[in-house]
């Protein structure tokens, strides 16, 4: 999936639904530092994909992010 189509706004929200899927230890949220090295475009890629990987498409469109309402959606 080519995430350069992705706005940053759409990368922060996909990013969100993502992490919201996951258990919020400091080991899961390393995990993506490794790739992103203070760069958070990179990191929400980091992120994205970490979904995709799992579950086979963003985070908006299947598995459990999908079922995530998120406050910001309709900005």
């Amino acid at each position: 999936m080519d995430l350069n189509n992705l706005t940053v706004r759409e990368m922060q929200l996909e990013s969100a639904r993502a992490l919201s899927t996951m258990e919020a230890t400091n080991n899961n949220i390393w995990m993506f530092n490794k790739e992103a090295h203070h760069n958070s475009h990179n990191w929400y890629c980091a992120v994205i994909n970490w979904y995709i990987d799992k579950y086979g498409g963003l985070p908006s469109k299947v598995g459990p992010g999908k079922k995530v309402v998120l406050v910001a959606d309709d900005i």
